[in-house]
Formats: C-alpha cells, structure tokens, sequence
C-alpha cells in the first residue's frame, strides 16, 4: 500500500503527465455529460419505462448501448456512440489492402495517415446519413406519442443532424484524448461506456441471486473466481509473446565495439490487440441499418447459434487480417540486414521475412481460435449458469477484451512516463508489456 501511494505521487508529480491525465479526465467528464443531454423536442420522463429502454436492455441493441455507456437508451445527443467511426476504419483499412490508391497512401508516412483519417471521417458521416434517420425511426416507434414535444419533418432532420454532429463530437474527442491525453482515446472512451454500465449490471446480478432459492451469495462469490480467472487468461492472452533470438555482428569503430550481443524480437500472440473484436461487433452491427434497429433477424439475437458462429469466425479472420497490416515481416527483415542483425541458423533478407511470416502465422492461429472463444463466453456464462444478461457481458467478449485491452495499453504509457523521470514502474517486478497502439 505504501509502494501504491509513493507512485501515485510520483505520477503527479511529472508536470506533463499530471496534464494529459487531467486533460483526459476532463474529456470523458464531458463524454459521459453528454450522455445524458436528451435530444431536443424529446420528454426525458417518459423515457423511464419505455420501449426504447427495454430495447436497449438486451440483445445486440442491449451492446451498442453499452458501448455508448446508455446514451442509446437515453435517446441522447451521443446516441450513436463511436461505433460509425469504427465501422468506417475498417472499410478504410480494407481498401488499404485491396486498392492501389490506398496502398500508396499506407506507405507515404504521416501524410499518408493524415488523407486515410480525413477520408475515414468523409465515410462516417456517409454512414451517418443512414444510421441517423434510423435511430430518429426508431424513436418514434418505440416511445410514446406524448414524449414528444415537437414533431415533423423538422424535427426529424434536426434530430438527424444532432445525431451527425454528436458522434462527430466523440471522435473529436478521442483523437484529443491520443494527441495531448493518455491511451488511445477512442478506445477509452469504449472503456468508459463499458464501465459506466457495470454498476448497474452487477447490482441487477447481486439481486438476481439473492432471489433464487438456492445458490444465493454462494453462488455470486464463485461467479466473481470464474470472472477473476477468465480476467487472468485474457491478460495472458494480450500480454504473451514468442521471441525471435537475433544476434548482432560485431564492429570495431576506432577503440569502441559495437553489436556482438543477442537481443530478441518479441512477437505477440495476440498482435492485432483489441481491434479484432471492435471491428467484428462493429460488422455485426451493419443489419440494424437495414432493420430500423427494431427488426427481428437471426443476427439480431445476441445469444443465437448463428450470431456466435458468425461472430467468432469474424473475430478470428479480423485477427489474421490486422495482423497482417501491423506486423510486416519484410520491413523487420530489412531493417535487420541494414543495422547488421540476423535470426541464428536463417538466412538475412528474404529467407529471414519468410521465417517471420511463418512464426507469425503458427502463433497467431492459437490466438485467433483464443479470442473468439473469449468473444463467445457471454453466452455460455448465460445459457448455461443463468446469469443475468447485462453482468454476463463482462465474463468474455467485447467487454473483458476491451477493458484488458485499454487499460494495459494506458498503463504501459503512464509506467514509460515514470520510467523516462527515473522513477520506479507501477509493478514491483517486471514491466508491462502493454500495447504500443491499437
């Protein structure tokens, strides 16, 4: 507890990390105070018991609006979340790999990233212009008539615009948040919309067993062992790596000596992080655009055979296909033939990116079936040991894998600020081996 409290001074008392928390802090304090700005012309009272928030109690309805942290329940200015903005990069990232324009772009460096996001934008507000009118559909039908205050065609294209301009808004937010912040602000701001929900969640879970006539309590403590368990084995998973011994060949400049050591390259299990699943549930999301968010589709039922089986062959082609884009065993061995490094027993340049490849894709495979079998457990934590459906969100899939994701990420960043100052790390022994990005 003393070693805790040393390193929380030690964090604040680095001025520029002392800023970009406070400056994170103060973005999701406006995130989370937006999620709960009603939309204009809406009667927030008769929200309470409607339609709307048992839609958005279960099902794949149930998840966006977890992931919007209830704004999608709450009929909210912020209702439509950060998901267009991520179903828009994975397009993005698709034409990266199929089309030649965008191929040039992905090797032209930053400018290159910059034109990417600026078209990602153009694309999310085209996704916007359908998600919009359909949530302001959906509206109408799932609340009362007397819960609104305005109606017509103006109501409908303001509310559509404030829609637009609401999701624009979080993903303002998020790239500030990575700019001049700590963690990846988009994922955090998935984080905190995961976790403004498991209050809730755990409260209706604590309830739901105190109610059964056997099991009770009991039941709940090994519920949180299996949950704690589950939290282990994904931070095994997201934390795991396989390393590449290359040895350096020695040179002699004037009277120093230079290379002759072994290092090696740590190669992660789970390279693609959290972005695998974020993509797959974002995917899974494209039906609702076709069903007004209310239509009854085989792919709408969070908990069907269909779904999961979709779900998880998504999670693991996602996971090859980021990896793909991140890890590029040719630039690695390039890079290691020009500074003089080579894999004991294999030859440098093509022969060395070949052997990279091959690593990558033996490991990588245990780590894709890994994933989705993480991504699926909610509905066997469920269907099987009945648990309440909004608690079971946090036994596996997007939730778990989302929080682990981020705040390992987020504490590798604030651990590589402690440990430029000369300060001790937040672990007693060893080192976070975060993600460098998502």
């Amino acid at each position: 507890m003393k070693k805790f409290i040393t390193t929380i001074k030690n964090i604040f008392k680095i001025e520029e990390l002392r800023k970009r928390i406070i400056y994170t802090l103060a973005l999701v304090a406006i995130y989370r105070l937006g999620s709960f700005v009603v939309l204009p012309g809406i009667d927030a009272n008769a929200i309470s018991g409607s339609d709307l928030e048992s839609q958005a109690s279960g099902g794949l309805i149930g998840l966006l609006n977890m992931f919007s942290g209830g704004a999608f329940g709450n009929a909210s200015i912020f209702a439509l979340g950060i998901m267009p903005y991520i179903s828009a990069s994975i397009v993005i990232q698709l034409l990266g790999i199929m089309v030649p324009y965008f191929q040039r772009l992905q090797r032209e460096g930053e400018s290159g990233r910059r034109k990417m996001n600026q078209y990602t934008r153009y694309l999310t507000i085209l996704i916007l212009i359908f998600q919009g009118p359909a949530y302001v559909v959906n509206l109408h039908l799932q609340l009362p008539q007397d819960a609104f205050l305005a109606q017509g065609f103006w109501f409908n294209a303001t509310s559509t615009i404030i829609l637009l301009a609401g999701t624009m808004f979080v993903m303002w937010l998020g790239e500030r948040i990575t700019d001049r912040g700590i963690g990846n602000g988009i994922s955090l701001i998935i984080m905190v919309g995961i976790i403004a929900r498991l209050p809730f969640a755990l409260v209706a879970e604590v309830g739901t067993r105190l109610a059964e006539p056997t099991g009770g309590i009991l039941m709940f403590i090994v519920e949180m062992v299996v949950l704690f368990i589950v939290f282990v084995a994904c931070i095994a998973l997201v934390q795991g790596v396989r390393k590449i011994p290359v040895q350096y060949a020695r040179r002699i400049i004037g009277n120093k000596q230079y290379g002759g050591q072994r290092q090696y390259i740590p190669l992660k299990i789970n390279a693609a992080g959290v972005m695998p699943i974020i993509f797959a549930q974002a995917l899974m999301m494209i039906p609702l655009l076709f069903t007004g968010f209310a239509g009854s589709t085989a792919l709408n039922n969070q908990y069907g055979f269909w779904y999961n089986f979709i779900f998880a062959t998504l999670v693991m082609v996602f996971t090859y296909f980021y990896t793909a884009v991140t890890v590029n065993p040719t630039n690695m061995a390039e890079d290691m033939k020009k500074n003089g490094g080579f894999i004991p027993g294999v030859k440098p340049g093509k022969k060395t990116a070949e052997y990279l490849d091959s690593v990558m894709s033996r490991i990588t495979l245990p780590g894709s079936i890994f994933l989705a079998i993480v991504a699926i457990l909610p509905t066997f934590a469920v269907l099987t040991f009945g648990i309440d459906r909004q608690f079971g969100q946090f036994f596996g899939g997007t939730s778990l894998l989302i929080l682990v994701g981020v705040i390992l990420d987020t504490l590798q960043q604030i651990e590589s600020h402690l440990l430029m100052r000369h300060y001790d790390g937040l672990m007693k022994t060893g080192k976070l081996k975060g993600r460098s990005g998502m």
